[in-house]
Formats: structure tokens, C-alpha cells, sequence
């Protein structure tokens, strides 16, 4: 496992900002309308979460074969290495869909260091069944990997999900795109095995951050499909109004959408 991960160092201003891009991206681009808007007041590290841009691991791993999973003390010593090897001792955290589980795990073990967190359209606050059936015990696992390795029977079972009404055809389509070669299904395949042990209380998580005087920002697209607001509700209904945002934003643009809301509402 690699002890450290990519960044791209974005931006210039005085408060550090450390962003965790979505499933199937890079820090660079995710993060880009961040330091278009932002680039005064942060300078922001967008890192390349494992698996993805600058951060794959070797290469000599069979595909498909199951990645070590990530736990959240390998996840603690990563961040660690990294605020100790760039001096840093306050920063912010922004997180993106999958990103957000990342967030949420920098928020569990480095809270006193925090000052704002933004959480958008965040995977990792409510177990999806999905997720939970393809991950959760060693066959299932290995459903998953043969689905991966034999794509076409998948694909014809989630059109089929799709035209009986079971999942939404914005989720079908982003199905097709994440998973139309090789190397993107071999992406989400390794972020879903070596992910799943970045789970949370949100209760006692969020009465945490609250002790340390995080300020906790969550926002999500009215229009988002692959996240809608009933998947926060665990974390939204512990919030005060002013911080939670439904925006009108599908998932795709929606951290362009809070890149300019930061600048002109919450950023001074």
C-alpha cells in the first residue's frame, strides 16, 4: 500500500485547504472551479485518492484481484505524513461523491485541526444496498469481480433495472460511463473493496465535530440522481438550515456550483 498520495497544489491564498475528488476523477480537474474561485483565499491540495491519477499503485497485482483494503488508520497515518511533511497545523477539507467518505474519515481523526468542512453530494453518509451487497462478504465479492472481468451480462441486467423502473436511467447512464473500459471498471472495483471499512456514526461523528467548532457545510443538487437529499437525511437532520444547501444542480456540476456560492456567500 502507498504510505502517500498525489496532490496537486492549486491556488495561493493563506488557508489551507486539503480536496477529495469523486470516483473516476483526479484532484486537478475535479478541483479546478475551486481554485478559480478560491485561488486567493486557499491553497488547496487536491489529492489523487488511491487508484486514481498519479496515485495507482504498482502494477504487478493481477486485475480484478481484491486491493487491501484501506482502513481508517492507514487513512490517519496517510494525512498525518502529509500535514507533518508540509508543516501544516489548521486547514479546511472539501469533498466531492466519493470524496466525502475521505472528508469524513479526515473529520473523525483530525477534528481539533479543522475549521470548515464541505461535504458535497457525499458518498459514506448512509450504507447504499448496492454497495453493501457487492462488498460486504467474500462471495458477493466475488460476483462483483466477475462482473467486472465479464461486463455484458451486467450491463443488460441494469438496462433491464432501468426499463422495469427498479434504478433511474441518470443512474444507468453513469453506470455506462464509469464502467465502459477495462481500466475504469478495474477503478471502481478496487474503490469499492478496498473503501468499504470507511464507515461512520454520523450521530457521534457529527457531535464530534461540533465540540471542536468544526463548521460543517453540506450541500447537494436538487436534481442529482445518483445522490439525491434523502441519502444525507442522516447527517441533514442534525444541522442547522443555514448550513445545509440544496442547490439547483445535477451531481455533475455541482462543485462548480459550490465554488461560486463559496466565494460569494461564505468566503470572506
Amino acid at each position: 500500500m502507498v504510505s502517500s498520495l498525489h496532490f496537486h497544489k492549486l491556488g495561493h491564498g493563506p488557508n489551507i485547504l486539503l480536496a477529495f475528488h469523486g470516483i473516476g476523477q483526479e484532484g486537478a480537474s475535479c478541483f479546478k472551479p475551486f481554485e478559480d474561485n478560491l485561488g486567493k483565499y486557499y491553497t488547496i491540495y487536491a489529492f489523487d485518492l488511491f487508484f486514481h491519477g498519479q496515485s495507482h499503485l504498482p502494477e504487478e497485482r493481477h486485475a480484478f484481484s481484491e486491493p487491501e483494503p484501506i482502513t481508517k488508520a492507514i487513512w490517519k497515518d496517510v494525512i498525518q505524513g502529509f500535514l507533518t511533511k508540509n508543516q501544516i497545523s489548521r486547514f479546511d477539507v472539501a469533498g466531492f461523491s466519493m470524496g466525502g467518505r475521505f472528508v469524513l474519515a479526515t473529520l473523525e481523526a483530525f477534528s481539533d485541526k479543522i475549521d470548515n468542512a464541505f461535504l458535497i453530494a457525499p458518498d459514506g453518509i448512509s450504507k447504499h444496498p448496492l454497495y453493501s451487497f457487492a462488498t460486504g462478504f467474500a462471495p458477493a465479492r466475488r460476483l462483483f469481480r466477475r462482473c467486472m472481468k465479464h461486463p455484458k451480462t451486467f450491463f443488460r441486467a441494469v438496462k433491464y433495472l432501468e426499463n422495469t423502473g427498479i434504478i433511474n436511467q441518470s443512474l444507468q447512464r453513469f453506470t455506462q460511463h464509469v464502467l465502459n473500459t477495462p481500466e475504469k471498471r478495474q477503478t471502481v472495483f478496487n474503490s469499492w473493496i478496498a473503501f468499504r471499512p470507511l464507515q461512520f456514526d454520523i450521530p457521534k461523528l457529527y457531535a464530534k465535530t461540533q465540540a471542536d467548532h468544526v463548521e460543517l457545510f453540506l450541500f447537494i443538487g436538487k436534481y442529482d440522481k445518483l445522490l439525491p437529499p434523502k441519502a444525507v437525511k442522516k447527517l441533514s437532520d442534525l444541522m442547522p438550515e443555514q448550513y445545509y444547501q440544496i442547490l439547483q444542480s445535477g451531481h455533475g456540476s455541482l462543485v462548480h456550483k459550490v465554488a461560486t456560492l463559496l466565494s460569494e456567500k461564505y468566503i470572506a
